[in-house]
C-alpha cells in the first residue's frame, strides 16, 4: 500500500511538468475534424452506444493522448483500433483528446441493488486495507473526475462492462501502459464481485 502511495506522489510531480506545454498547445477545433474517424465505435460527441467501447467525452486530455499514442506506438493492444491511429502525429493525439474533453462527460445510472452498490461504494471510496485494495477516488477523484495531471483517467458514468473488462486485462497482465504497474497490482487483488461492484458504482458516479 506505501509503495502504490509512493508511486502516485512521484507520478504527480513528474508528469504534470513533462505535458503542461503539450496541452498547452492542443487544438480542439483540428481535433473535432481529425476524430471524426472516431465517431462510429466512441460517438459523434464521445459518447458510445456500445459498452465494448468506452465514452470518451469529458475524458483527461493527458490520458486521453497517452492513450492513442501507446496505441499508436503498440504499448497498448486494442485489436478494435488496430490501424486506426496510424497515421496520427503526436500532435494530432493531442489535439483528438483535447476536443473529447470539451465535450460533455455521460451521465449513467448504477444498479441500485443495495448490496453490490455498498460494496462499490466501499471499494471506490475506501478501498480494502484487508485486501491491500487503495481507493479507487485516491487517484480518480471524488466524483471520478480523474486527475489530468498525473495522467490517471475520469471514470465517472463510464459503462460497467467496459470498466470490468480493462481490470480483468489489467489483471492478466493483459494491458501493462498504467503508470509504474499500479492498476495491475491494485487489479489483481480484486475478485470478480469486486470489479462488478466498483464497475457498478462508477457507472452512476459523477
Amino acid at each position: 500500500m506505501r509503495k502504490l502511495l509512493a508511486s502516485l506522489a512521484i507520478t504527480l510531480g513528474a508528469v504534470g511538468v513533462a505535458h503542461a506545454d503539450l496541452e498547452a498547445d492542443a487544438d480542439a477545433a483540428a481535433g473535432r475534424e481529425k476524430a471524426q474517424s472516431c465517431a462510429a465505435c466512441h460517438g459523434q460527441n464521445g459518447i458510445s452506444s456500445a459498452p465494448s467501447f468506452p465514452h470518451l467525452a469529458g475524458q483527461q486530455t493527458t490520458y486521453l493522448a497517452k492513450q492513442i499514442i501507446d496505441i499508436r506506438d503498440g504499448k497498448r493492444l486494442v485489436p478494435e483500433m488496430a490501424g486506426q491511429v496510424d497515421d496520427f502525429s503526436d500532435q494530432d493525439a493531442w489535439d483528438v483528446a483535447a476536443f473529447f474533453t470539451q465535450q460533455d462527460a455521460n451521465i449513467g445510472q448504477a444498479d441500485p441493488e443495495e448490496e453490490a452498490l455498498m460494496r462499490g461504494q466501499e471499494l471506490y471510496r475506501a478501498g480494502d486495507m484487508a485486501k491491500g485494495i487503495p481507493a479507487c477516488a485516491a487517484c480518480h477523484g471524488p466524483s471520478g473526475d480523474g486527475i489530468n495531471t498525473a495522467v490517471y483517467p475520469a471514470l465517472s458514468g463510464q459503462f460497467p462492462q467496459y470498466v470490468v473488462a480493462t481490470l480483468q486485462d489489467f489483471a492478466a497482465g493483459e494491458r501493462t501502459n498504467d503508470p509504474n504497474g499500479m492498476m495491475g497490482d491494485i487489479a489483481a487483488k480484486m475478485s470478480d464481485a469486486d470489479m462488478q461492484a466498483v464497475a457498478n458504482y462508477i457507472s452512476g458516479l459523477h
